[in-house]
């Protein structure tokens, strides 16, 4: 395994940096003040001058391996670390932000071609949003089988019925389309009950319920985690992804790169709650000298670097073994940095919270923003539960007695 990197992952990785120094972290504060005066679900002005920006740097779609940059996985991880240093501006002013990257790379895969053609190229231009309906209130959705969403053929179209939530940025104007996965085949087997299903959201039959809110931000900006219902849906047979009862290992494939991508960027919101952790260590002084010089403070650096190093080594594995061994070959070790990127994260985030006292729960840093996004991420995409019962199984596997 080689993790150096190569003169075009340097170049881009300067790039990032002086973007994210020079554009990012100075819009901060506009961003913040801009969603309090807009109406509460439209993307603040800053972001679509930070993406004519990035554009101009060539800082684009770097996510898609046959985008222009044509960046492998372990190539865009460094790159995918500078823009968690602010996870709420820096992706979407890349045009790469979660859902987005994911659902991309599915209709990029898996859409038939009118459908692909339809929506790919404004995603691809950042000009419009879309969502990922998975999860459902209803039923325990981290088991995907038991997505009780339906999806039935009639005739040559696709009929919906459902009620999806958590369904990251419906609530934003810009977002114009969705996809679905609902049940079409209740009585197949397990891993080929399900389809994904390409829906516009001024379809009949959407109804945009609520945004709900992570530890009480609504994250009004990315277009909030909205509850969807979905009546009597109707779409063309060629909006189907992939093959029907196909779409569980659609999901499957889709998750892998979209989880690598979330430790990827926390790697770099713990960076910076670490350097804002250390520098607010040497301008207070309680009893009598610099928190700096505090013993349990020390402690506390020493952990967090020690566990930041030991994810972002496991990511850079992860990442080169999805390059030259594919997803499932690295299924134990997307399993692996789900778990270990977020609960990572929360610790030193929280541990900056600490050193900051009060400040640190309140909006004059970004700590409690982040801590609030990391925390989330232990849920999203799967439960850390479910992701270190599969990896149990994997390893368990080779142990078990052959027949």
């Amino acid at each position: 395994m080689e993790f150096a990197y190569s003169p075009k992952v340097e170049e881009l990785r300067v790039k990032a940096l002086a973007f994210l120094n020079d554009e990012v972290i100075p819009a901060e504060p506009r961003y913040q003040r801009e969603k309090l005066e807009i109406p509460q679900w439209e993307t603040p002005p800053v972001i679509d001058e930070l993406k004519v920006r990035a554009q101009a740097a060539g800082l684009w779609n770097l996510f898609l391996p046959a985008g222009e940059q044509g960046l492998t996985n372990l190539e865009y991880a460094p790159i995918a670390e500078i823009t968690g240093h602010s996870p709420w501006m820096m992706p979407e002013a890349l045009n790469c932000s979660a859902p987005d990257t994911g659902n991309m790379e599915l209709l990029h895969h898996f859409a038939t071609e009118p459908v692909r053609d339809r929506w790919l190229p404004p995603l691809l231009a950042g000009e419009i949003r879309s969502v990922y309906g998975m999860t459902e209130p209803a039923v325990a959705s981290s088991d995907a089988r038991n997505i009780s969403t339906r999806i039935d053929v009639d005739g040559d179209e696709l009929v919906i019925n459902g009620r999806k939530w958590w369904s990251s940025g419906a609530m934003s104007p810009r977002c114009k389309v969705a996809i679905v996965m609902g049940q079409s085949q209740p009585d197949g087997p397990p891993h080929q009950q399900q389809s994904m299903v390409v829906v516009p959201m001024d379809t009949p039959g959407v109804n945009v319920i609520r945004s709900t809110s992570v530890f009480g931000y609504s994250d009004s900006g990315h277009g909030g985690h909205a509850e969807v219902e979905y009546v009597n849906v109707r779409v063309p047979r060629e909006n189907l992804l992939g093959e029907l009862h196909g779409g569980f290992a659609l999901a499957q494939a889709r998750l892998g790169p979209g989880r690598i991508h979330h430790a990827m960027r926390l790697i770099g919101m713990a960076e910076r709650a670490f350097d804002l952790m250390c520098e607010r260590s040497m301008v207070r002084f309680p009893f009598g000298k610099p928190i700096a010089e505090q013993g349990v403070f020390q402690d506390w650096v020493a952990e967090a670097r020690i566990r930041i190093e030991q994810v972002r080594l496991l990511v850079l594995k992860t990442a080169w073994l999805m390059d030259t061994v594919g997803n499932k070959g690295a299924a134990i070790e997307i399993s692996a940095i789900k778990v270990a990127a977020p609960q990572m994260a929360t610790w030193v985030i929280d541990h900056a919270i600490q050193s900051f006292g009060g400040a640190g729960v309140s909006q004059d840093t970004p700590l409690a923003e982040m801590y609030e996004q990391a925390r989330m991420l232990r849920i999203a995409d799967g439960p850390d539960e479910v992701h270190k019962m599969s990896l149990a199984r994997r390893e368990l596997k080779r142990y078990r007695p052959r027949v």
